[in-house]
């Protein structure tokens, strides 16, 4: 025999060896994470998906496949493709949520099929995740900021819609002395009330626990601007709504300023 035989044989045992060794949910896990961290997420999905295979109640396997596809997946586009890998993420999670995972995992499965939902502008089922994540942690503060800013999407394209309908400018009220003004700001007022509450509502307890949630402030006062255009022919209303947007305003610019004074300065 050749000496060149002698490593090179070598090396076909040794790749023999390697395949012969059985795969296990704990080594593709590894493996996945491993290519995770180097952005190779179809690759980390792949390993992922075979880990659950391997053991479906391996729930790090479920959370990391999940996390992998919420990477893959781009916001807003609509495409099948795009679609799938959301619905393959929701998947995931929903397992998550119906094993014995932990609590941390539980809420952040169904903060993930909110944050999945508000992009595919399923807008009540967002809702309906971010507060069954709320009930894993009520002093988590940011699902009642997202169902306050859901609830304000849901106000602010209809009422823009109807506004443009009508001819309206930015700076102009809806004008309860027009008749068709009027009926638009009633069949509004019906349509947008429930969201503006509930908004409301969840702003504040956003702000209860955490009292300088400056971008919850912010929503805060355009909630009350979606209710003082709503105010039809109630003036008194619509004053008081809009006064209290602008102390949102100025609480916003308080805290924002305090933050800054807070931050570290930069060498």
């Amino acid at each position: 025999m050749k000496p060149t035989s002698i490593p090179f044989l070598f090396l076909v045992l040794l790749l023999i060896s390697v395949a012969a060794q059985p795969q296990t949910s704990a080594s593709e896990l590894e493996l996945g994470v491993a290519a995770y961290k180097n952005s190779h997420y179809e690759e980390a999905m792949q390993h992922f998906q075979k880990a659950t295979e391997l053991d479906g109640s391996n729930i790090r396997a479920h959370m990391y496949l999940a996390t992998a596809c919420v990477r893959q997946y781009i916001p807003g586009v609509d495409t099948p493709d795009n679609l799938h890998v959301a619905e393959r993420a929701i998947e995931q999670y929903q397992y998550v949520l119906s094993s014995d995972a932990d609590h941390e995992q539980k809420t952040n499965s169904a903060k993930g099929i909110a944050y999945l939902y508000l992009n595919m502008k399923k807008f009540e089922e967002a809702k309906d995740y971010y507060q069954k994540a709320s009930g894993f942690d009520p002093k988590d503060p940011e699902p009642y900021y997202s169902i306050g800013v859901i609830d304000w999407t849901q106000c602010y394209q209809p009422r823009m819609e109807t506004r443009a309908r009508l001819g309206l400018r930015p700076e102009q009220n809806l004008n309860a002395r027009v008749p068709a003004q009027l009926a638009a700001c009633r069949e509004l007022q019906a349509k947008n009330a429930t969201f503006i509450e509930e908004g409301i509502d969840s702003l504040n307890k956003a702000i209860d626990l955490r009292p300088d949630y400056d971008d919850a402030m912010a929503y805060m006062n355009l909630m009350f601007r979606e209710r003082a255009d709503l105010a039809c022919d109630d003036l008194a209303s619509r004053q008081r709504d809009l006064k209290a947007a602008d102390e949102w305003v100025d609480k916003t610019l308080a805290v924002k300023k305090e933050k800054a004074n807070r931050a570290p300065m930069q060498p």
